[in-house]
């Protein structure tokens, strides 16, 4: 098997969701508060571009915030 090096992928992990209408998002100035539907020992879930490969649940320790995996999709069954 062949590393694959030099390739880039966006990690993204979804806290929260909200629905707003877009006319309320543009009045919002900086530094606005968006409070999102989640709770504080919800899951998360952890896309690789844009993509869901698994769930997480954040751990804060100190001033550090890290994701812990908790379960990974099998991306094969998703591409069928």
């Amino acid at each position: 098997m062949t590393p694959i090096s030099g390739v880039e992928i966006e990690l993204s992990v979804v806290i929260g969701r909200r629905t707003m209408p877009i006319n309320h998002l543009l009045r919002m100035g900086r530094g606005a508060v968006i409070e999102l539907e989640a709770n504080v020992n919800d899951e998360v879930e952890i896309l690789a571009n844009m993509v869901p490969i698994g769930r997480g649940e954040v751990i804060v320790e100190g001033d550090r915030i890290t994701v812990e995996i908790t379960q990974k999709y099998n991306l094969s069954d998703m591409a069928a």
